[in-house]
C-alpha cells in the first residue's frame, strides 16, 4: 500500500513533536493511539515489535561479568536443546564449552541413573568425571567440552545396545563350576563389581573373584548347606539348615557371631538400617536388631503361617513373608503387628520381592503374580514356566524370575503393570544356559548372575560389544543329583507343617 503525500508531510511534524515530550507522557500518547486502533492494526503492531523485545541474554550476561548464569541457565538443558544451543551463535557455543556443559550433563545423568552411573565404571570414564577438568584443550578445536560432546552420543550407543540385547537374548556368558566335592547345588549368592558370594550345598560359603572367576575364600563353619546370606561393606550374614545364623567379616571371612533361635532350617534373611529379618522351616519369622556384628539381639517372634517360611523381605514400612501354606502375609515394620495377607497362588511361594507398594511372588503352582501391597490385590498373574518358580527379582523396567525348569525368563515389568497388555507381549526371552534347577538369581542394568542345582554361577553379561550370544558355554561335568524334599504345604492337609505338595531344594536340605 502507497503512501499519501499528505501522510509523508505531516509524519515528520508528529514524529517531531513526539520526540519533545518526557517518556511517561509519549507512553500516554502510544496508548491512546493503540485505543483508537482496530484489532487487524494491534495485530501488525504486535508483529513489528516482538523481535525489537527480544533479548539475546545469553551473550549479553557475560558481558557483564555473568558468565554463570549464562552457564547455569543453559544448564538447565537436556542433549537435544543444549545441541541445538551451540549452533545458536559463536557466543552460545563459548559458553556451553568454556561451562563443561555436556561434561556437567555427563555428571547429571551419572548421579541420577544407575545405568549411567554402571556404565561410567565399565566403559573407564567415571575417571575423566571424577579428574579435575584441564586448562586448555581435549578435544578438536581446542575445546575443553569437545571430548564430553563426542562421548554423549558413544553412551547412548551403549545404552541402546543393552536395551537390545535384553530384548533379542543376546548375552556374553561366563561360567563358574563351584566343583563341590560332595553335595552339588549353589543355594544362594549376592554380588558386586569385585566379587561373587555364594552359598552352597556343601556347607560352605565360597568367594569369587569378579574377573578371574577364581575362588579367593571358602568360608566354613556351618554345619549343613547355606540357603541364604546377605553381606555389606562390612559383613556377611548366612543361614544354614543346620538351623544358625552366622556373621563374619566380609574383608577376612572369619566368623564374629552365631545366632541360635530357630529350631530348623533358616531358609532366608533380610537385613538393613541395624534391622534383621529370618525365616524358617519351623514356620516362624523372627526380627532381630543389630547394633554391631557381636551384639545381635531378638526383638520380636512373629508366628501365623501354617508351614515354613520360605522368603521375607522388608523395608520401613513393612515386613513381608510367604510360606508353603499358600500366602503372603504383611506384618508393621515398627510395631511387627499384623497387616493382612495376601491370597491366591494355588500352591505353595516360593520367594518373594516387595519394594515400594509392588510384591512379586513366585509359586509351585508355576505362575508369577504381582501384588498391590496396600489392597491386597492380585495386579496380575504371569504364566510361562513349566515348573516351580524358585527365585525372583524386579527392578523399574524388568523381572527375572528362574525355575525349576531351569530356566530364566525375563519380564516386561511396564507392561505386566498395564491391564490393557496382552498376556502373550510379557515375557520378554527366555534364557536356557543352566543344566539344573535355577536356585538364585540378582541382576541390574547389565548383567544376570545365577546359580543352580547343576553346581554352576553363571553371569550373563548383555553389555557385550559384539552382541553376540554365547561366550562360555561348556557342558556341566556330572549328572545333577536329585533335588531335596520341599515344604510347601498342602493347606487342606492335616498336618501343615512338613512334607507338601511340592518341592523346595532349602527347607529340605538336612533330609539328605
Amino acid at each position: 500500500m502507497s503512501l499519501s503525500e499528505q501522510f509523508l508531510s505531516e509524519q515528520s511534524v508528529c514524529l517531531e513533536q513526539f520526540s519533545t515530550w518526557s517518556e511517561m507522557e509519549q507512553v500516554n500518547f502510544v496508548e491512546q493511539l493503540l485505543g483508537s486502533m482496530s484489532h487487524y492494526q494491534h495485530g501488525q503492531v504486535q508483529d513489528y515489535l516482538a523481535p525489537m523485545l527480544q533479548r539475546d541474554f545469553i551473550s549479553v550476561l557475560p558481558t557483564c561479568g555473568l558468565d554463570h548464569l549464562a552457564e547455569r541457565i543453559l544448564a538447565c538443558l537436556d542433549a537435544k536443546s543444549l545441541a541445538s544451543a551451540e549452533m545458536v551463535c559463536s557466543e552460545w557455543r563459548r559458553v556451553v564449552s568454556e561451562g563443561l556443559l555436556w561434561r556437567k550433563l555427563i555428571e547429571s545423568q551419572v548421579r541420577r541413573s544407575n545405568l549411567w552411573r554402571g556404565l561410567a565404571v565399565r566403559r573407564g570414564w567415571l575417571r575423566d568425571l571424577r579428574r579435575p577438568q584441564r586448562d586448555g584443550a581435549e578435544g578438536d578445536a581446542g575445546s575443553p567440552d569437545s571430548h564430553y560432546r563426542q562421548l554423549y552420543p558413544k553412551i547412548l550407543s551403549d545404552i541402546r545396545r543393552i536395551e537390545s540385547n535384553w530384548a533379542k537374548g543376546n548375552f556374553k556368558l561366563r561360567r563358574i563350576q563351584c566343583r563341590s566335592e560332595s553335595s552339588k547345588g549353589v543355594y544362594c549368592l549376592q554380588y558386586d563389581e569385585d566379587k561373587i558370594i555364594s552359598g552352597l550345598r556343601d556347607n560352605t560359603i565360597k568367594v569369587w573373584d569378579r574377573k578371574s572367576l577364581e575362588c579367593t575364600k571358602v568360608l566354613s563353619s556351618h554345619m549343613g548347606s547355606v540357603l541364604c546370606l546377605q553381606y555389606d561393606d562390612d559383613i556377611i550374614i548366612s543361614g544354614s539348615s543346620d538351623s544358625t545364623v552366622r556373621v563374619w567379616d566380609v574383608r577376612t571371612g572369619q566368623p564374629l557371631n552365631t545366632l541360635y533361635h530357630h529350631c530348623e532350617a533358616v531358609l532366608h534373611l533380610r537385613f538393613c538400617d541395624g534391622l534383621m529379618v529370618t525365616c524358617s522351616k519351623d514356620r516362624s519369622i523372627a526380627v532381630w536388631d543389630m547394633h554391631s556384628p557381636s551384639d545381635i539381639a531378638l526383638r520380636r517372634v512373629l508366628v501365623g503361617h501354617r508351614a515354613a517360611v520360605n522368603v521375607v523381605d522388608f523395608d520401613s514400612r513393612y515386613i513381608v513373608s510367604a510360606s508353603g501354606d499358600r500366602t503372603i502375609k504383611v506384618w508393621h515394620t515398627a510395631s511387627c503387628e499384623f497387616v493382612r495377607t495376601l491370597s491366591g497362588h494355588k500352591r505353595g511361594i516360593a520367594c518373594l520381592q516387595y519394594r515400594d507398594n509392588l510384591v512379586v511372588s513366585g509359586s509351585s503352582d508355576n505362575s508369577i503374580r504381582l501384588w498391590d501391597i496396600e489392597s491386597g490385590i492380585c495386579l496380575r498373574v504371569l504364566n510361562g514356566h513349566e515348573e516351580l518358580v524358585r527365585c525372583i527379582r524386579f527392578d523399574s523396567k524388568r523381572i527375572v524370575s528362574g525355575a525349576y525348569d531351569g530356566k530364566i525368563k525375563v519380564w516386561d515389568l511396564q507392561a505386566a503393570l498395564d491391564p490393557r497388555s496382552s498376556a502373550d507381549a510379557l515375557c520378554i526371552v527366555t534364557l536356557s544356559e543352566h543344566s539344573g534347577r535355577v536356585f538364585r538369581l540378582q541382576f541390574d542394568e547389565f548383567q544376570i548372575v545365577s546359580s543352580s542345582h547343576d553346581d554352576t554361577i553363571l553371569v550373563w553379561d548383555f553389555l557385550g560389544d559384539d552382541g553376540d550370544q554365547g561366550g562360555i558355554k561348556e557342558a556341566a561335568d556330572e549328572e545333577v543329583d536329585e533335588a531335596v524334599v520341599l515344604h510347601f504345604a498342602d493347606a487342606d492337609a492335616e498336618d501343615e507343617g512338613g512334607g507338601g505338595d511340592a518341592e523346595d531344594n532349602e527347607a529340605g536340605d538336612e533330609d539328605d
